[in-house]
C-alpha cells in the first residue's frame, strides 16, 4: 500500500512537471529606444514644452477660450471617466489575489427512502429516549466561508500591474488630448484673427476700388476712356465685393469650431482684431530629441502600454503552470433551530487545499497567450512609431519656422512695392499715361499679395503652435 501511494504521487509529480514545462516559448523584441542627438547643429537644451500654455499664449482672449474649453470639452470630460473605470479595474484586479471571505446561511427540507441507508440510520438514530428523527427532515444552517487562491507564479499581481499601467497610459492620454486642444483653440483663433485682417483689406480694396470707378466714368464722360473700362473696373469692384461674403461664411465656421471645442452652441468670439498685426512669433529653441520621451504625453502613453503589454504576457504564461487554492468554511447545522447553537455537536468547518493544472486541451490558454504576444509585439511597434512621428514633427515644424520667417521677410517687401505701384498706376492713369488693364491688374496684384501676406502670418502664428504641441507642452 505505502509503495501504491508513493507511486501515485510520483506520478502528480511527473505530470506538474510536464505542465510547466511543456510552456510555449515567449517572442521577445526589445524596443528600439536610440534616436538622433540633435534636430540640426544646434544643442541648445532650452525646451518650451515645459512652459505653461499660460505663459507661451499671451493674448488674454485666447487664455479665457483655452480655460473654458479644458473645463467644458465633451472630449476631456469622456476621457475624465476612462481614467475612473481603469482606476476601478486596478480595484478589482487587486480584490482577486487578496482571500474572498463570505458569510451564507440556509433552510432545507429533505426527505429520503425508508428502505435506504440513509434512511435506515434515520430511523434507527434517537434524539431523545423515545424520540426518533423527524421526517421529512428540515435543515438549517449558518456559515462562514472564505477561498484564496495562492499567487505563487504573480499571475493575478501581474495583472494588476498591467492594470495599473494601463490607467497610468489613461492619464497620459488625456494629457495628450488637452495638448491637442490648446494647440486646436489656439490655431482657429489664429486663423479667426487672420479672417478679420482679410476682410477689412477686402473693404478697402472696394472703397479704393470705387474711387477709381468714379474716375474712369467721369473719364468716359470726357470722352477719354471707352464703356469698357467702365465695365472692366466695374466688374473689379463686384468681384472684390463678393469676397466679402465668402470671408464671412469662413468667419462663422471657425467661431463654430472654437464654440464646438468650448462645448458650448453658437455665439460670438470675443478677440482683438487689431493685434494680428503685431503678433510676432516666439524663438523657438526645440532642445534635445531625447526630451521628448519625457515630455510627450503619447510617448509615455506608449511605453506605458507596452509596460501592460509585457505584464499581460507574464500573466498569460502563468496559467500553464499548476494552481494551488485554499478554501475553508466554519459554521452550525442542525436539522432543528433549537439544536442550531449547540458546541460542538452543531459544530461544522471544512478545510481543503488544491493543485490543479492543465494537463490535456490546453489550446484556449496557448491561443490567449499567443494573442498576449502579439498584442506585446504591437505594443512595441506602436511605441517606435510614435517617438518616430515625434521626431519627424518637430524636425518639421522647424524647417517651417525657418522658411516661414524667410517668406514673410520676402512677401512684406512685395506688399510694399504692389502698395506703392497701385498709387503710381492711378496716378499715370488719371494723366492718360496709363492703360486701364494696367490699373486693374496692379490692383489686383496687390490684393492677393495683402492676402498672402496675412496668410503668411497665420502660417507663423500656427507653427508656434504646431512646435510646442510637437515638443510636448501644453497639457501642463
Amino acid at each position: 500500500m505505502y509503495n501504491k501511494r508513493c507511486r501515485y504521487r510520483w506520478m502528480a509529480c511527473l505530470l506538474l512537471l510536464y505542465t510547466a514545462c511543456n510552456v510555449p516559448k515567449e517572442t521577445v523584441r526589445r524596443e528600439n529606444r536610440l534616436v538622433p542627438d540633435q534636430y540640426n547643429s544646434t544643442q541648445d537644451t532650452t525646451n518650451p514644452a515645459g512652459v505653461k500654455w499660460r505663459d507661451y499664449f499671451t493674448d488674454p482672449d485666447l487664455i479665457a477660450l483655452i480655460d473654458t474649453a479644458l473645463e467644458h470639452n465633451q472630449e476631456l470630460n469622456i476621457l475624465a471617466q476612462e481614467i475612473a473605470v481603469r482606476n476601478n479595474e486596478i480595484r478589482e484586479k487587486k480584490g482577486e489575489y487578496l482571500p474572498f471571505a463570505g458569510i451564507k446561511a440556509g433552510a432545507g427540507l429533505d426527505k429520503v427512502g425508508r428502505y435506504t441507508n440513509i434512511g435506515a440510520m434515520e430511523e434507527a438514530t434517537e434524539i431523545k429516549p423515545g424520540k426518533a428523527m423527524p421526517d421529512p427532515l428540515p435543515d438549517f444552517m449558518v456559515a462562514g466561508y472564505a477561498s484564496w487562491e495562492a499567487d505563487i507564479w504573480h499571475k493575478l499581481h501581474n495583472a494588476k500591474k498591467a492594470a495599473l499601467s494601463r490607467y497610468l497610459s489613461s492619464i497620459e492620454g488625456r494629457n495628450f488630448a488637452v495638448t491637442n486642444l490648446v494647440a486646436e483653440i489656439a490655431e482657429a483663433y489664429y486663423e479667426l484673427l487672420a479672417l478679420d485682417n482679410q476682410l477689412e483689406i477686402v473693404s478697402r480694396n472696394v472703397d479704393i476700388q470705387t474711387q477709381a470707378l468714379r474716375i474712369v466714368k467721369l473719364q468716359k464722360e470726357a470722352t477719354q476712356v471707352t464703356e469698357l473700362a467702365v465695365r472692366r473696373f466695374e466688374a473689379q469692384v463686384l468681384h472684390t465685393q463678393s469676397l466679402q461674403y465668402g470671408i464671412r461664411q469662413q468667419i462663422t465656421e471657425t467661431e463654430n469650431k472654437i464654440n464646438y471645442l468650448l462645448g458650448r452652441y453658437p455665439q460670438p468670439i470675443r478677440r482683438s482684431s487689431n493685434s494680428f498685426d503685431t503678433l510676432v512669433p516666439h524663438v523657438i529653441s526645440a532642445g534635445l530629441p531625447s526630451q521628448l520621451l519625457a515630455n510627450r504625453p503619447d510617448i509615455r502613453q506608449a511605453e506605458l502600454d507596452l509596460q501592460a503589454a509585457r505584464l499581460d504576457v507574464q500573466a498569460a504564461r502563468a496559467r500553464f503552470y499548476p494552481a494551488v487554492g485554499i478554501t475553508a468554511s466554519v459554521g452550525y447545522q442542525a436539522f432543528d433551530p433549537g439544536y442550531l447553537l449547540r458546541t460542538p455537536a452543531s459544530l461544522l468547518y471544512g478545510l481543503a487545499g488544491d493543485l490543479a493544472a492543465p494537463l490535456v486541451n490546453r489550446n484556449a490558454i496557448r491561443a490567449a497567450y499567443s494573442s498576449a504576444n502579439a498584442r506585446q509585439l504591437q505594443a512595441v511597434y506602436n511605441y517606435e512609431r510614435t517617438v518616430l512621428k515625434g521626431y519627424m514633427e518637430v524636425y518639421n515644424q522647424l524647417s517651417r519656422i525657418s522658411n516661414l520667417e524667410k517668406g514673410y521677410a520676402l512677401k512684406s517687401r512685395q506688399v510694399a512695392a504692389l502698395v506703392h505701384s497701385v498709387d503710381i498706376a492711378n496716378t499715370l492713369f488719371s494723366a492718360t499715361r496709363a492703360d486701364y488693364m494696367e490699373v486693374l491688374m496692379t490692383q489686383r496684384d496687390a490684393l492677393e499679395s495683402k492676402f498672402e501676406l496675412v496668410e503668411t502670418r497665420q502660417q507663423q502664428l500656427n507653427a508656434m503652435v504646431n512646435i510646442y504641441r510637437a515638443l510636448g507642452g501644453g497639457w501642463k
